[in-house]
């Protein structure tokens, strides 16, 4: 009589870890809260080509070329590249459904738009160098992160802002490759 009761009573923490561990196990890629449809995010990306220009006693830096990426909640996007001061025409399209996905998980799960808009300073030596800006709005609010590139400052730039910026940067590159 006492093991009918004594394997029961053993069984009960089994069962409740299975329950624990099926949800746990069963779980999709992208967590659900990164997929909320009801999200509405916008982002707003910029790379611009700096050069610092002297001109004897004074100096300013310029940029020598522009591309804004900018992609709406719905996974369209509109990319302009100015080169040489010129504006090329807009190209429009959209993202693959995938790729929107992925890149709206990474910047709602990980708290990218709770980083702090500290600018970073460029060091006097260098010459040229790539200076980025994002701008992320989810469900009205905004926040503004700016970089320069690694190479150009000694901050230290976050590894999920380079993440975010890689995905970008391929995604500026298919844009960029419908001009030809």
């Amino acid at each position: 009589m006492a093991r009918p009761v004594m394997l029961a009573a053993a069984a009960v923490p089994a069962v409740v870890a299975a329950l624990i561990a099926v949800p746990l196990i069963a779980q999709p890629e992208i967590p659900s809260s990164a997929a909320n449809p009801n999200d509405r995010l916008e982002i707003e990306y910029e790379k611009h080509g700096m050069v610092r220009v002297s001109h004897g006693i004074t100096e300013r830096i310029a940029a020598r070329s522009s591309e804004i990426l900018s992609v709406d909640p719905d996974g369209g996007y509109r990319y302009t590249l100015v080169e040489d001061g010129i504006a090329r025409p807009e190209v429009s399209g959209s993202m693959d459904p995938a790729d929107h996905r992925r890149l709206a998980a990474v910047i709602k799960e990980t708290g990218f738009a709770a980083i702090p808009d500290r600018p970073l300073p460029v060091r006097d030596d260098v010459q040229e160098y790539e200076r980025r800006s994002l701008k992320i709005t989810l469900n009205g609010a905004a926040s503004r992160v700016q970089w320069p590139e690694q190479n150009a400052t000694d901050g230290f730039i976050p590894p999920i802002v380079t993440l975010v910026q890689e995905e970008l940067d391929a995604a500026a590159a298919a844009a960029r490759d419908r001009y030809k």
